[in-house]
């Protein structure tokens, strides 16, 4: 078993990078399509919510089944089973070349169920492949790798179809989930638990669901990571737009830098997204060194700063009349911002999630959130498609976005009440003590 560990991450790496490269590969060839005078703004916007959306509908509809499948089959088998249905989705993908955009679609789509079977089984995994006192550090250096690995992949994927004829793009594609695929199959079996029935594990997840959507304060604070996620979604859905339409990255005026290093439109648009996701690792690290776990204290004015900056990208048009166009800088520092904002709102959230829950049904409470998460990405999926079907552009879109989130965070006034009991995972009355660690404030208001 002690191989079993860097195999798992290694593959993750592979799957996660191909994951986000095979969206930035098709994202670029709506860029060419619109470069070319084959899609309006309005048609590249509502396209890239709708491909961008593929990836977390098998989450959402999948979720129960998938969670049954993985407690039940052997951890090693899922893993596998998930990258195989990648496989047979970059393969249909591929033949989008000669039948069209559609079946590229029905192929991300297949990628998408692949990584929704792949997902729960390389934390299911953990228990069974490293030590007790170590799964800490596993499950830290398996989001660090993952992490980076979404990172670099976008922006490969951009650099791929910059450079390469698509039905290339794919064969690389193929080549990286194969490889994943590999790594799983070297992999030593782990148990399989045939005592596992479907209509209880399906019973397990929307009891527990329904149990923290009854709790006073972790209702609340689902609701906020949901919004958090509806928020992330939406700005990566409306960012290639906006760089396009807004930005106007294609235009040469604003390549002089990008034709110094040969990149192109879609690398270019990759790259800039980077400065957010700093942003983002900003934000997290800062708030886990001056929030102490349950403190949501100052999660309203994050989402209101949050609010206010999404909207600012949308009158970005508007500044670079007062020379934005000639400081890339202060776009740089806009997206730094804004990334930095929301990993502040994100990370308390999810830390009073963890430490409030049943810590006996901690992964079901996990199953949960990445279930309402994921339900947030498919409806700003929608709300951006509507967006584009109306006729606003991406600067229309963010200015919307910042007012709604805005509004939004008015609401989501989480009341102090203890975390949940261990041996029910019911509420305790406001009067029961918390059981949270000494020293820590589990109070606080959003």
């Amino acid at each position: 078993m002690k191989r079993n560990y860097p195999l798992l991450v290694a593959s993750q790496v592979l799957g996660a990078f191909g994951d986000q490269a095979i969206l930035a590969v098709i994202l670029g060839q709506l860029t060419f399509a619109q470069n070319a005078g084959r899609l309006t703004p309005a048609q590249l916007s509502g396209w890239n919510a709708i491909y961008s959306t593929l990836l977390f509908v098998p989450y959402v509809v999948l979720a129960p089944l998938v969670g049954y499948w993985n407690d039940r089959r052997p951890k090693t088998a899922c893993l596998s089973g998930g990258n195989l249905i990648r496989l047979g989705g970059t393969a249909l993908a591929a033949t989008s070349v000669w039948l069209g955009p559609a079946v590229q679609g029905l192929g991300y789509l297949l990628v998408g169920v692949g990584a929704c079977v792949f997902s729960p089984a390389k934390y299911g995994i953990l228990p069974e492949i490293v030590a007790r006192e170590r799964l800490v550090k596993a499950n830290g250096l398996l989001e660090f790798h993952t992490i980076a690995a979404i990172l670099a992949g976008f922006v490969a994927g951009a650099a791929l179809v910059d450079q390469l004829p698509v039905l290339a793009c794919y064969g690389v594609l193929f080549g990286i989930y194969a490889a994943s695929l590999g790594l799983n199959l070297l992999m030593a079996p782990t148990p399989r638990h045939p005592e596992v029935r479907l209509r209880q594990s399906v019973d397990a997840f929307f009891g527990n669901l329904g149990q923290l959507l009854g709790h006073p304060r972790l209702f609340r604070v689902l609701c906020g990571l949901g919004l958090f996620w509806f928020c992330g979604a939406a700005i990566k859905m409306n960012f290639q737009p906006w760089c396009l339409n807004v930005l106007r990255l294609h235009e040469e005026t604003v390549m002089v830098l990008a034709h110094a290093f040969h990149l192109g439109v879609n690398t270019q648009i990759a790259l800039l997204g980077l400065w957010l996701s700093l942003g983002v690792m900003l934000g997290t690290m800062t708030a886990g060194a001056i929030h102490r776990v349950g403190d949501l204290r100052g999660i309203r004015p994050y989402g209101w700063a949050l609010a206010g900056l999404v909207a600012l990208l949308g009158l970005a048009d508007m500044l670079l009349g007062m020379g934005l166009a000639r400081s890339h800088g202060k776009v740089v520092a806009l997206l730094i911002g804004t990334g930095t904002v929301a990993g502040l709102f994100l990370i308390p959230l999810t830390s009073t999630l963890q430490s409030e829950s049943d810590p006996t049904r901690l992964g079901k409470t996990l199953a949960a959130m990445n279930f309402v998460d994921n339900l947030g990405m498919v409806l700003a999926g929608g709300v951006v498609l509507f967006a584009a079907q109306a006729g606003i552009g991406a600067s229309g879109v963010f200015v919307l976005l910042g007012v709604a989130f805005g509004g939004a965070v008015v609401f989501l006034k989480v009341p102090r009440t203890p975390r949940l009991s261990a041996d029910a995972a019911s509420v305790p009355p406001p009067e029961t003590p918390s059981r949270g660690l000494p020293g820590r404030d589990v109070g606080g208001e959003l």
